[in-house]
């Protein structure tokens, strides 16, 4: 089997993995780092940017913000909004990578935790790769560092033995490490971090030495609130955070406005045409989540029952994605009623004998009677069947 001629390190920001024949450039990758999808951005920041800047950060607070929020530059520029809600929930979370907190990302599924994260890093360090993703198996190595065994068992203990984890290289550059689904972590491994945030410093007994961070170094963390009883963070290390809970999206709008910009985003990743009149199947997707999300019509006049799934903005998109490649690939071009009536079914019915009930009922009793839903309720009567 050949064997990939380079593979780029994490940061490096020009290669990845070759492959057989040549290098693959990042803009060639499915799902580009955001520091290379929106480099063109970055680097207008970056170059308008004129307001004073901590320690290695490649932006301002202040264009940190912008860049996930978005704005037009004095040249001209438009930065595309990144993050669609309340401006102090960036503000305060951008303020607290300035100082010695550390960040928690909290909230339900589908509230834009990992994107944020990615995106902060992004344009703090310009780069978002140094992430340990958080699981029932992360061992304490993934956070602190392990060891090259074939040279440990040659040589012995040394510092070219030691293999460094994502954290321990953030704190020796002054950059922004992420940690994904803090709570998903073992309690024991969770709190090898409460050193290293309290006392900025790594000590690797083993070699009698210690890693200390530089200024730039700091960690942002996700956690999910629905998982909060499966590893709940100790109240030591919780106080070494900074809190901040995203929202699910305020209004309708903003929601429809997430989920189309995002569809657009990974439809041109994805090679998929534009769906004509998509906006339309946005909005009735939308709909039809909130209400299922908050047990009552946008009218309020009717109460519906909840399903046991989270229906998050994410779960929206990918059932719009899914409904214009059915669309691209199986009909016309145009994102209809058909196309999405799956996608919603899969979303909504996790436990098969309850959700159905619930999806049965809402079906029935709010979309049967809905003006303009007629072709959209015979849909997902097929699939429902």
């Amino acid at each position: 089997m050949p064997v990939p001629e380079t593979i780029a390190q994490p940061g490096s920001g020009v290669e990845t993995d070759t492959g057989p024949g040549r290098p693959q450039t990042a803009a060639e990758a499915l799902r580009p780092h955001a520091e290379h999808a929106f480099a063109d951005e970055l680097a207008a920041l970056a170059a308008a940017d004129d307001r004073p800047r901590p320690a290695r950060w490649r932006l301002s607070p202040w264009a940190v913000a912008t860049y996930l929020l978005g704005g037009t530059l004095p040249d001209g520029t438009v930065i595309s909004p990144k993050y669609v809600g309340p401006r102090r929930i960036v503000e305060v979370a951008v303020t607290t990578l300035a100082t010695d907190r550390a960040l928690l990302l909290l909230g339900v599924p589908g509230t834009a935790k990992t994107w944020v994260s990615e995106h902060l890093a992004a344009a703090v360090s310009g780069d978002s790769t140094l992430l340990v993703q958080g699981t029932a198996g992360t061992p304490e190595e993934a956070i602190r560092y392990g060891w090259n065994y074939a040279r440990l068992l040659a040589h012995g203990p040394d510092r070219e033995a030691l293999v460094p984890s994502p954290v321990m290289r953030a704190m020796s550059q002054g950059m922004t490490a992420r940690v994904e689904e803090l709570t998903r972590i073992p309690a024991d491994v969770q709190d090898t971090l409460i050193t290293i945030l309290s006392e900025k410093t790594l000590p690797v007994p083993e070699l009698g030495q210690e890693v200390q961070a530089v200024p730039g170094f700091n960690l942002i963390a996700t956690a999910n609130d629905r998982d909060r009883g499966v590893n709940e963070l100790s109240s030591a290390l919780r106080r070494r955070f900074n809190t901040v809970v995203l929202p699910l999206p305020a209004t309708p709008e903003a929601e429809v406005d997430i989920v189309t910009r995002r569809v657009e985003q990974l439809g041109r990743s994805l090679e998929l045409p534009a769906a004509p009149a998509g906006v339309d199947e946005i909005r009735r997707v939308v709909t039809v989540f909130r209400e299922l999300r908050d047990g009552v019509t946008t009218d309020g006049r009717t109460k519906v029952k909840s399903p046991s799934g989270t229906l998050s903005t994410a779960e929206a998109i990918s059932v719009v994605t899914g409904g214009l490649a059915l669309a691209a690939h199986f009909g016309d071009g145009v994102l209809r009623p058909a196309d999405i009536a799956a996608g919603i079914l899969g979303a909504v019915v996790r436990d098969p004998a309850a959700d159905r009930v619930v999806w049965q009922e809402y079906l029935e009793t709010v979309v049967r009677e809905r003006d303009g839903w007629k072709d959209f309720y015979r849909a997902c009567r097929e699939v429902s069947a």
